[in-house]
Parts: structure tokens; sequence; C-alpha cells
């Protein structure tokens, strides 16, 4: 049976189990069919594209922390590793090379990156039916362009990533309908991430996710209270904080506390990690690796009746222009309009396909019930208005011949280091 007729399947026996037909022996088993399939699915996902996935997601949080220091810093980094391994299924050679390297793709084949990523959406489609986890991908291309992609490419998309193909027309028309399916998969949360095209646009992949799930413990909302939550020592401000007194996972190590609150059946949850009142948020999250966030969270362990307070909290990471952040963790030619070599999803010659942009916007919203979450992460393809000027600046020694071209016989040869060097000797 194909993967995704699985997963119909699945949401069919979830739809079901939800509550069609009233709560009975026969739901609990269907549920319970229908969790095995969707773990077993997730069992299949390489361990090494989720390490990657993590060690990514860390160095690209570390950049936009150090471009905002003071600021709220939110993103999706599934969205945007998916939007971007959809760009790297399309690379070749040196930018391949670099993609892979950014993305710590280093220790996969393209064939295991891409059989990764089928596994890996096909199991979160399906992990808690009390987790309402969409994502959604889709290719937006330039009609007239349409012609030049290559079928494999097409059937890379759709297969591996599950992704709409959109043949149109680059108006005004195509930028409204783009941003209503940014709109309808974020169930309205995003409405925009595309504002203007350019002349030279020829491609858009684009990723949407939204997540809406209600905690396994709830917050009573009238145990919510204002209390000093302090933005640095000594400055506190007043913010509405949760409060509860429950089971939790629970980590303390040397400079840090850890705390594990979880959603629905408890297969996906929120982390929360707090520095000590003499440590750096900074320095934690820029030691924090793959590894050692492994090591924290396998170390955690129940605490009854733990006190949590825990600030509601909501806001927006407008639109954010990723191409410094990437080219500063090593794919900078991904971005250049002559070097970068996406040759394996059409063949423009003379001409060039490279990344204009990635950008991504992400939301956020933290109550007594659950959380709200959504992010979209938008990849420009455009091609290059012409081949790169021809350089040649003899500015270093040099060898030479004086041939005759007819015979090919080579009259005079030599090799000047020093061009002010009139004797030789």
């Amino acid at each position: 049976m194909k993967k995704r007729q699985l997963l119909i399947i699945l949401g069919v026996i979830v739809a079901i189990a939800a509550g069609y037909y009233g709560y009975n022996y026969t739901q609990d088993y269907l549920v319970a069919q229908a969790y095995a399939q969707s773990d077993t699915i997730a069992a299949e996902v390489d361990p090494e594209l989720v390490i990657a996935n993590t060690g990514f997601a860390l160095d690209l949080f570390d950049e936009l922390c150090a471009d905002s220091p003071d600021s709220n810093v939110f993103i999706s980094p599934l969205s945007i590793s998916t939007a971007l391994t959809m760009a790297y299924s399309g690379s070749d050679g040196t930018t391949e090379e670099a993609m892979r390297n950014t993305l710590g793709y280093n220790d996969l084949t393209t064939e295991e990156i891409e059989t990764g990523y089928e596994n890996l959406l096909l199991s979160l489609a399906g992990v808690d039916s009390q987790v309402q986890l969409s994502i959604a991908n889709s290719v937006w291309v330039e009609e007239t362009f349409d012609t030049q992609v290559y079928e494999e490419y097409k059937e890379t998309l759709e297969t591996h990533y599950n992704s709409e193909y959109n043949a149109r027309p680059f108006n005004q028309a195509t930028v409204d309908e783009l941003n209503d399916w940014v709109s309808e998969k974020t169930e309205k949360k995003i409405d925009k991430i595309l504002d203007t095209l350019s002349p030279d646009n020829v491609m858009f992949l684009v990723n949407a996710i939204y997540f809406k799930a209600d905690w396994t413990h709830q917050f009573k909302k009238s145990n919510t209270v204002e209390l000093d939550f302090f933005t640095s020592p000594g400055v506190p401000i007043q913010v509405d904080t949760m409060a509860q007194d429950e089971t939790f996972k629970y980590y303390k190590g040397d400079t840090f506390a850890a705390a594990r609150f979880p959603y629905g059946r408890e297969q996906v949850a929120m982390y929360v990690f707090l520095p000590d009142t003499n440590s750096s948020l900074v320095e934690f999250t820029e030691t924090l690796t793959p590894e050692s966030l492994d090591e924290i969270i396998d170390g955690m362990r129940n605490v009854q009746k733990m006190k949590v307070r825990l600030p509601k909290f909501k806001f927006e990471y407008g639109k954010k222009r990723l191409n410094n952040a990437l080219s500063n963790l090593g794919m900078g030619i991904a971005f250049d309009p002559y070097e970068a070599n996406l040759s394996k999803i059409a063949d423009v010659r003379p001409e060039n396909l490279y990344i204009d942009f990635v950008d991504h916007k992400a939301l956020i919203e933290v109550d007594e019930e659950g959380t709200v979450a959504a992010a979209v992460t938008n990849i420009g393809v455009t091609v290059s208005s012409a081949p790169p000027p021809t350089t040649f600046y003899v500015n270093r020694p040099f060898f030479f011949i004086i041939r005759d071209d007819r015979t090919g016989t080579i009259l005079f040869m030599g090799r000047i280091t020093n061009p002010l060097d009139e004797t030789g000797q």
C-alpha cells in the first residue's frame, strides 16, 4: 500500500474515531490503530535527517538572535528547511554542496534526504487527533517557464514533498492567489507572504505550517495573575502569568533548568529552557547542540506537583528575509545570479537560475488552553537577465606564446614574473 493511500486511510480512521459514531470500544480500537500506523511511519524517518534539521535550526536561530540581540525571535525551522530542501532537490555542483553543508546533510544521500522528508511529512500528518498540525507545500511557476521545468523535478516535488504545482501568469492575480493559499493553509493567521513580483521571477517554493493544540494539563484562567517578569536584572515588567501545580518532566543543569509541557496524547510538547539568574540566555543558546539538546530531554524526570508559573505571550515575527543569515551559514552561492546552480530544475542557458530571496513569517500565541502557531516560508527563484561580464586581469606572473595558427607552430614562448624587469637577469 502506498504511503499516501495509507495517510488517507489514517485520516478517515481518526475522523471516524474522533466522534462521528460516539465513544465506544470500536472508536478506541480505531484510534489505537491509527496512532500505531502513524508512529510506524515516524520510526522510519532517518535519525540523521532529524539531527541535521536540529543542527540547522540551532545555527539559523543563533544567526537571527545575533541580528536582533534584544528582540523576540520565533521561527519554524521545519518550514524553512522543507522549503530549502525543495530547492536543494533542484541544485547541482557547488550550489548543491553549499546547501548540503548549510542544511547539515553531509552524511545523507539526496535519495535519503528526499525519502526522509516524505516519511517525516506523512508521520506528522497523523501525530495526534487532538493536535491540529497542517503542513502544506506548493510551487508556483510562471506559465511560459513551466515548459522548461524538468518532469523529473516536478515528480520529485509531488512524490517526496506532497507539493501542489501551479503554472500561472505572473501578475497581480497570481500574487493574490498565492497569498490566499497561504491564508487558507494557516487558518487566516498569516494572510500575506508575497507583496510584488519581479519581472525575472519564474518560480516560488512555498511551505505553510499551522499548529493548534491544547495542553494535556490545561491552566485554569482563574489562576492567572500579573507577576514580575525581568527583561534584565532589576528591570521588572508586569505580565499575565499562568499557574498550576502538576506533574511535569523537569531537568536541572549547571546553569539552567528545563521543563516539558505536553499537548494532546503527549507525543508533542513545548520545552522551556530557563537560564539561572546569573547566567546568559545568549550563551545558553549559542552552546546548545543537537547532542546536548537530546541529553537534556533524555535526562528529564517526572516531578510531582511541580509549581509552574508560565507567562502568556503572543507575538508575530514579521516577514524576515533570511538571505544574509543563510549566506553566513555557507550557502551564499545559491543567491549569486551567475554562480548559483539550480540546473536540476530547468535548463535556461545561457541565462541562469538562482535563489532571489528566502522570506519567513511566523506567529505564536500561548494561553491557558494551549498554543496556536503558524509559519510560512517563500523562496523566490529568479532567472538572471544576462551572463556575467568576462574579466581577465593579468595581475600576476603569466606564461605566453606566439603561435602560427595556420600550422600550430609556436614561434615564441615566454614567462613574465616581473613586467618591470627588462633584462630577465
